[in-house]
């Protein structure tokens, strides 16, 4: 008897553990752990995941599974033990962990039909019916309630005549194209040719064609060349002489596009030194964690890209991640230049058929590396060598929602497996990081000076509260309106850029203060120039602006918050000469929107660069020599404890993008609040004072790195309900946790409602609790078995963002 372990697809408590299914003889010798079955759960068939194979259960009567999906594992032995990790350590369901680990395309999709229970009964059937099932048709359970005759099949399902049945669709085609080989020999083509009629002109020069060429063609490409049509290939095929036939080809995103081959440059001396222990590690197989702390223009992607040559000589495989707004094209760029074919690409600009083809050269080990965002930590490699985490202080790398896991602690356990070391960069490295370095758990390498010795650009900070009482109403402080200007007569270029988040334009009355909000949500709803209406980010619910204000009847009913929008109407007002490239979301939506502006960008098509933070990061190119920060300070109002840190690392990104080249660079830093650390010594780039500063801060207040944190975030339509279970939850950690660790709650949320659901949250700092995270179970454990109540309890260990 052969039994296979599965974890099936249905997230809840009850299910959240291995079902053993007997394995049909046709099947026996053909499953492994790591594919994915369809076995019968209940009364439908769904989609899981076999984990181990087995001789023997504890079950008397065991389901058979129906067939497999796959005919290799999806999922490899390190994948599926590091899918134990993952709910261990998230507190998720093993099935999200599963399913975290797989592009989309492989996630199952259910579709409910009706058949008949036996096979040719369709007489029994009433003949309102019985049109429906002929020759043994199926009808789609959708369209039938559409149709209204969904109470008549039940009543037949019920008498026996008619059965339901789940059939779990994959999401992904496969994508084929039509190819067409000859299927005789040469001397056979000739002779045929001969025997061809004169006004079958066209079947003789194809045939000919193929004398020349004995390869196989894509049939699109031969129509095109010969100026032929489909047909003459048919009436080949009919001849027996030609074969048509679908050939499977991979979606390639960068399939009009060469890449120039780049060769490794010469490292400069702090190069080498960095490079040193990195190389050392590979050559030793030893797991260790590196920090590399480089200023904006250092230099470290070389040290990357050098660091994968070694690894791939040793014939290993490296995991390069770089955050979504980052992977810009530049990036891939430089990969696909120094390393070809041998390398995938995963990021969400790529649909789920291109991202499923990129994964499976990876499978089918066509590839050496993979560059990517948060979820390529999960490529499906079994040989790796090194894995690098490049700005590794960026939030994106956090996932908000099940499983919430952090690409840097997937990182490490991965690199553990494979003793292989884990590269970690950026330059301005998250204050846990830093710390970690500074204790010797990770080990510390810096690069402390710009490639060339370039000078870091020289940054000014205005103070905009002066411009104001001076009588300067713009957005555009004087110094930076000169310097754009000086900018256009000397033909160099410049970014602008706006700090969005938390700060976008809401509509208000200015005579009476009211604030258009959500209806649905306790938040203002931001303004949209281009359809002229105001949409909720959290909900989705849509409005149109009011013309007048609903409180007070006024007139003066505006909106506020500078838009990318409003800054570029602005810009042509004041400097109508220039040539502006707007990023935000609504320029770069449609896809390969943001590779083509900053293609224009690069080609000197435009003056100033507009951008919110997606112009933030990995930008070089030699002509900017002038950054605006017109806002540096919206994000250090926002109630979260990294507030001043992310501003810093924000200010300090955007400041590296000028003067990276030949020409001296500029910064002009706007703000309301110039005396505040974070933003003076961003302007200084003075990280290890910041770092001083901001860790006796999170020393006073217990955040990390000093201590860990829980968060849980309980909601409910009734706000009673929300208090009274956030309050027991509360109660009951207490009595889990030693008088070191500080709970603090419930308390309402910082957006205290979204959707109509009222949100409350408790917030654990702690440092050493052995029972908390099984109490936080046993809190997740008994409130899903009360998902009826409607009561939603989610958990984030070491949370990212705690809005």
């Amino acid at each position: 008897m052969e039994i296979a372990s599965v974890i099936v697809d249905v997230p809840t408590k009850q299910t959240d553990r291995a079902f053993d299914y007997l394995i049909p003889e046709q099947w026996r010798g053909t499953i492994q752990p790591g594919m994915r079955v369809i076995v019968p759960f209940g009364p439908r068939h769904i989609q899981g995941f076999v984990v181990e194979l087995k001789a023997e259960s504890d079950v008397n009567k065991l389901r058979e599974i129906i067939e497999p999906m796959d005919l290799k594992p999806v999922l490899n032995n390190e994948l599926l033990n590091l899918g134990d990790w993952l709910t261990e350590n998230t507190l998720c369901f093993k099935i999200f962990a599963f399913q975290v680990m797989l592009p989309a395309a492989l996630k199952a999709k259910y579709e409910k039909k009706v058949r008949l229970a036996n096979r040719g009964a369709v007489m029994e059937l009433p003949s309102k019916l019985q049109a429906y099932f002929v020759n043994d048709g199926e009808l789609d359970w959708e369209e039938a309630l559409q149709m209204g005759i969904g109470p008549l099949l039940q009543r037949e399902a019920a008498n026996g005549h008619l059965e339901v049945v789940y059939v779990v669709k994959e999401r992904v085609r496969k994508k084929h194209r039509k190819f067409v080989r000859p299927i005789v020999t040469k001397q056979e083509l000739e002779e045929a040719i001969q025997k061809i009629p004169a006004k079958a002109e066209k079947q003789r020069q194809v045939l000919n064609y193929f004398l020349q060429h004995e390869d196989e063609v894509e049939l699109k490409t031969l129509i095109a060349e010969l100026k032929t049509s489909g047909s003459t290939i048919k009436a080949l095929a009919e001849k027996h002489l030609l074969a048509e036939f679908d050939k499977e080809v991979y979606r390639d995103p960068f399939e009009n596009r060469t890449f120039e081959r780049t060769k490794p440059l010469p490292l400069t001396d702090s190069q080498q030194k960095a490079i040193a222990p990195i190389l050392h590690s590979i050559e030793l197989d030893q797991h260790e964690v590196f920090l590399l702390y480089g200023v904006t223009g250092s230099g470290k992607t070389e040290i990357y890209l050098q660091s994968i040559q070694e690894v791939i000589e040793k014939g290993q495989e490296a995991i390069v991640l770089v955050p979504e707004i980052a992977l810009t094209p530049q990036m891939v760029h430089r990969f696909k230049g120094r390393f070809g074919d041998l390398v995938a690409v995963l990021h969400s600009g790529l649909s789920a058929g291109e991202k499923y083809d990129e994964w499976r050269k990876i499978q089918r080990k066509e590839v050496k590396v993979v560059v990517g965002a948060r979820s390529a930590i999960f490529a499906p490699f079994e040989n790796i060598g090194i894995i690098i985490i490049d700005e590794e202080h960026e939030t994106s790398y956090k996932q908000e929602e099940m499983p919430r896991y952090h690409a840097r602690d997937v990182a490490i356990e991965r690199a553990k497996t494979y003793n292989c070391p884990v590269l970690l960069g950026s330059a301005t490295p998250s204050l846990e990081s830093f710390a970690r370095a500074q204790k010797k758990v990770y080990q510390l390498l810096s690069l402390p000076s710009r490639m060339n010795n370039q000078e870091l650009p020289a940054v000014e900070i205005v103070d905009m509260r002066e411009e104001l009482r001076e009588g300067n109403r713009s957005m555009f402080s004087r110094k930076l309106f000169e310097l754009l200007q000086d900018r256009l007569e000397k033909k160099q270029q410049s970014v602008l850029f706006l700090n969005k988040r938390g700060h976008s334009s809401f509509v208000m009355c200015r005579d009476c203060g009211y604030v258009v909000n959500c209806p649905n949500c306790d938040i203002s709803l931001t303004y949209h120039r281009v359809k002229e209406q105001m949409k909720c980010h959290y909900c989705g619910y849509e409005s149109y602006v009011p013309k007048n204000c609903p409180e007070c009847t006024s007139e003066y009913i505006r909106y506020f918050g500078t838009g990318t929008q409003k800054v570029e109407e602005e810009l042509g007002k004041i400097l109508p000469e220039a040539r502006v490239i707007r990023m935000d979301v609504d320029t770069t939506g449609r896809k390969g929107a943001h590779e083509r502006l900053l293609t224009d960008f690069k080609d000197g098509k435009a003056d100033i660069l507009l951008g919110t933070q997606m112009i933030a990061k990995g930008l070089d190119f030699p002509n900017i020599t002038l950054v605006g920060v017109l806002s540096a300070d919206t994000m250090l109002h926002l109630p979260d404890f990294r507030a001043s840190e992310k501003t810093f690392q924000l200010l300090t990104q955007v400041s590296g993008r000028a003067g990276r080249h030949q020409l001296p660079g500029e910064v002009v830093i706007q703000t309301y609040t110039p005396e505040h650390y974070s933003i003076e010594l961003a302007g200084r780039q003075d990280y290890d004072l910041f770092y001083q500063r901001e860790m006796l801060i999170r020393k006073q207040h217990h955040y990390p790195p000093f201590f860990y944190l829980a968060l849980i975030t309980v909601s409910h339509e009734n706000l009673i309900n929300v208090v009274s279970a956030t309050e027991k939850m509360v109660n009951y950690v207490r009595t889990q946790v030693s008088n070191k660790a500080v709970v603090l709650g419930p308390a309402a949320s910082s957006i205290p409602r979204i959707n109509n659901r009222y949100r409350y949250q408790c917030l654990i700092k702690y440092k050493r609790e052995p029972n908390l995270i099984k109490a936080l179970k046993t809190i997740l454990d008994q409130y899903q078995k009360d998902a009826k109540s409607g009561l939603q309890v989610s958990i984030d260990v070491n949370p990212v963002i705690l809005m």
